[in-house]
């Protein structure tokens, strides 16, 4: 785990949350696994192998405060699934951007961009009309890499 279990109960103490098992179970989930995009059902998955007695509920319930507490974030890739990650950690009082993603239209793969290139847009963004950009969200659509190559290589094959 990225993230020691006394790091997430002082991030939920100073959210003013009772430090329960369910809660540090369902972030030490998401930490654990920052490279997929969860659904709850997929938390719940992984939670119950640990903690047999939890409920969906509860995990729905969880998930849901953990969200009001920015201290996960929740994502829609257009798959009809809403899906979790472990929201990014705050310096001070400024919340960092969290990662970008790239979907691959062929497989469904799903990519996180960490490069965060926005900043000189949200600088110009305030600049030019005195708003502030606290956050932004943003995918981009195409294709994989290893998509790309098994069509480059399909079509060099139909060529032959």
């Amino acid at each position: 785990m990225s993230i020691s279990k006394e790091k997430f109960k002082e991030m939920l103490k100073e959210k003013g949350l009772k430090v329960t098992n369910q809660r540090l179970l369902v972030l030490e989930v998401l930490a654990d696994h920052r490279d997929r995009h969860m659904t709850a059902e997929d938390i719940y998955d992984l939670v119950k192998e640990d903690y047999p007695e939890i409920g969906l509920a509860t995990i729905y319930r969880t998930v849901q405060l953990l969200l009001e507490m920015q201290l996960v974030d929740r994502i829609n890739l257009d798959d009809g699934c809403v899906r979790y990650e472990i929201g990014e950690f705050f310096d001070g009082e400024e919340r960092h951007h969290h990662h970008h993603h790239l979907i691959c239209k062929t497989c469904g793969k799903v990519l996180p961009f960490k490069d965060d290139l926005l900043d000189e847009l949200e600088r110009h963004i305030e600049d030019a009309t005195g708003f502030h950009v606290l956050d932004h969200e943003l995918k981009f659509y195409g294709q994989c890499k290893e998509c790309l190559e098994r069509q480059n290589s399909t079509e060099k094959h139909v060529e032959v």
